[in-house]
């Protein structure tokens, strides 16, 4: 069953739209404007689909009637960046002596032994497990900066959902993909936000300026290790990240390149928020890169990069196929170099130009993009007309399961994208994703006042059950005497697992907990603001309101055949006072299809 669904989703990728002007089947690579003849709802839908996530019929047909140019105009906020006043919420966790945090626990020990203290916290002058204190505070900002984290994506899953300009949400998870850093080795969500916030502010912008301000942010100088690039002792990473992902791609540039790359970086390192360069670090002789010999600088560098032709072809490239599709020919991918090096690098006006074009709107297009998790559950959502992303089920639970956690992308490289994001056991998650939402699990446990590890909870049951610190966080679970326990406490400078608890139990007191909502739905209230009399006529409704593609006419009849059954009758004003289960069941199986993945 499900490989035939899988084979259905690779015919449906091949070529697929709804019924639009035959001149659409011709317009592949043509990047002239749609013409206002060609405007449909249809095309409509495509351009809320691709550079948001989706709407309802009603704000599809408010596209529709602006024409071409000025729906895709609609799109780009030419003000303020957060019109919507959504302000992260912090929990107020972070002081300044955590600052420098350390690498790791035993950095963290390994200091408070030569100095003292650590984050603030002193060594206790004598006593059993003197450096606990130090171990619970470096175990506290691991586990609140995860559950903040966590908060974060809520509140960026929330923006997606209700940004009138949705478009910068959507850019700004792009750029998340292409410069991909993990809050798993960055350790500090305010690192984290403060990229996000800078990929909404700068994304539609110059990407010079967003390349430069990515590379001198404290996320990305922390992921990919700024603070070994000495001079003396280059660190490649973060050079060979910067040309390989970043720019050009693998094969434009040389070893050697990188080498003399990382030598300009040099001294580039962050205090806290801030960026920073360090004098007495940086590499100051020439260097030879390109062909070209110069004592060049970081912001040097990324010049030349830029002056690379394969540097437009590539970026151009990349948005093409987050946007759009796959190009369709290596000259295709040429031009669309071409035109984003002749705007300078200006990506609002080169996805402009891409929204605007019959290629954009051409029936190899259309539906021919399995969506992304994110853009899955946020797009449900908003056809769905829902105005708060849920709290069960948990978004970030849902994500990982689905592949695409915000905040978490699995390698600098970023997340898979295409056919990459279905397998077999992906696609039923999908559909469990769904059930969830319209049948709610009320067993539900909140993650974030539950840990996940169960070694963490061992120790709190363990404790609350009167054993003392020793047994209660022995690993083995063994008994010890009172002897053992004794010497145990007396040779110890601290006990790990007691500290991953405290940790834990201190961020869960500090961090505010997500909303455990669930989603408003009433989809009785919906097909009868619909019009709809039949079941026949609430099938059609709900496949168009939530797919992109049309379903195979004997499939919908099957549905419409468990729709009538579940009703007793296909009169829908018979079934009017108790039909939202059957319809919600009903959602569920279409939103199953491999259709709906699409978009």
């Amino acid at each position: 069953m499900v490989k035939s669904l899988l084979i259905t989703i690779s015919l449906f990728l091949s070529t697929c739209c709804f019924g639009d002007p035959p001149s659409i089947q011709k317009w592949a690579g043509d990047l002239s404007p749609i013409d206002e003849v060609d405007w449909t709802y249809h095309t409509a839908a495509h351009l809320l689909e691709r550079a948001g996530f989706g709407g309802t019929p009603g704000q599809i047909s408010k596209l529709e009637k602006l024409g071409p140019k000025q729906a895709v105009r609609s799109f780009f906020n030419s003000g303020e960046r957060n019109p919507l006043n959504m302000k992260f919420d912090h929990s107020g966790i972070h002081d300044p002596e955590l600052e420098p945090f350390p690498p790791s626990r035993p950095a963290a020990t390994r200091l408070a032994k030569e100095t003292g203290q650590a984050m603030g916290v002193k060594i206790k002058p004598e006593g059993n497990r003197r450096l606990q204190p130090v171990v619970d505070r470096f175990f506290y900002w691991l586990r609140a900066s995860r559950l903040e984290t966590n908060r974060l994506s809520y509140w960026w899953a929330n923006r997606m959902l209700t940004n009138p300009y949705p478009l910068d949400e959507k850019i700004s998870l792009f750029w998340h993909g292409h410069f991909a850093t993990s809050e798993a080795k960055v350790r500090d969500y305010r690192k984290m936000h403060q990229q996000n916030l800078l990929f909404r502010e700068k994304g539609l912008g110059d990407f010079r300026s967003l390349l430069i301000s990515v590379a001198q942010g404290p996320a990305m100088l922390s992921f990919l290790d700024a603070g070994v690039n000495i001079k003396g002792s280059p660190n490649e990473n973060f050079a060979r990240e910067i040309m390989e992902l970043f720019t050009m791609g693998v094969g434009n540039y040389s070893e050697a390149d990188i080498r003399e790359a990382a030598r300009a970086f040099t001294g580039w390192n962050f205090s806290n928020l801030a960026f920073v360069i360090n004098d007495n670090q940086r590499d100051r002789d020439q260097k030879t890169i390109f062909g070209k010999t110069k004592p060049f600088n970081g912001i040097e560098v990324i010049d030349l990069i830029l002056e690379r032709e394969i540097t437009a072809k590539y970026i151009a490239t990349k948005l093409y196929k987050f946007f759009v599709g796959n190009p369709s020919s290596v000259d295709f991918e040429k031009k669309l170099g071409n035109l984003l090096f002749t705007k300078n690098y200006n990506i609002q006006s080169f996805l402009e130009t891409l929204f605007l074009s019959k290629d954009f709107y051409g029936a190899h297009n259309r539906g021919n993009r399995v969506k992304s998790p994110v853009e899955l559950v946020i797009s449900t959502y908003k056809k769905l007309d829902v105005t708060d992303v849920p709290g069960v089920p948990d978004f970030n639970i849902m994500t990982k399961n689905l592949g695409q956690q915000l905040f978490y992308p699995p390698t600098v490289a970023g997340w898979t994208n295409g056919k990459g994001w279905i397998t077999p056991g992906l696609l039923l998650t999908r559909g469990n994703f769904v059930y969830e939402v319209v049948f709610p699990d009320i067993n539900f446990v909140a993650p974030d006042r539950y840990p996940d590890d169960y070694k963490i909870r061992d120790v709190n049951d363990r404790l609350a059950l009167g054993e003392d610190v020793t047994t209660a966080t022995n690993p083995n679970g063994m008994e010890l005497s009172s002897m053992s326990m004794l010497m145990a406490d007396r040779d110890e400078d601290f006990n790990t697992r007691l500290g991953s608890y405290r940790g834990w139990q201190r961020a869960l007191q500090k961090v505010k907990p997500i909303a455990r909502t669930t989603a408003n739905i009433n989809l009785s209230k919906m097909v009868k603001s619909a019009g709809c009399s039949t079941t026949q006529e609430v099938i059609e409704y709900l496949s168009t309101r939530f797919l992109s593609v049309p379903i195979d006419s004997q499939i919908r009849s099957q549905i419409n055949e468990f729709l009538e059954n579940e009703l007793g009758t296909s009169d829908i004003s018979i079934a009017e006072s108790y039909m939202e289960e059957a319809l919600r069941i009903t959602l569920h199986i279409l939103l199953s299809l491999p259709e709906y993945q699409l978009g």
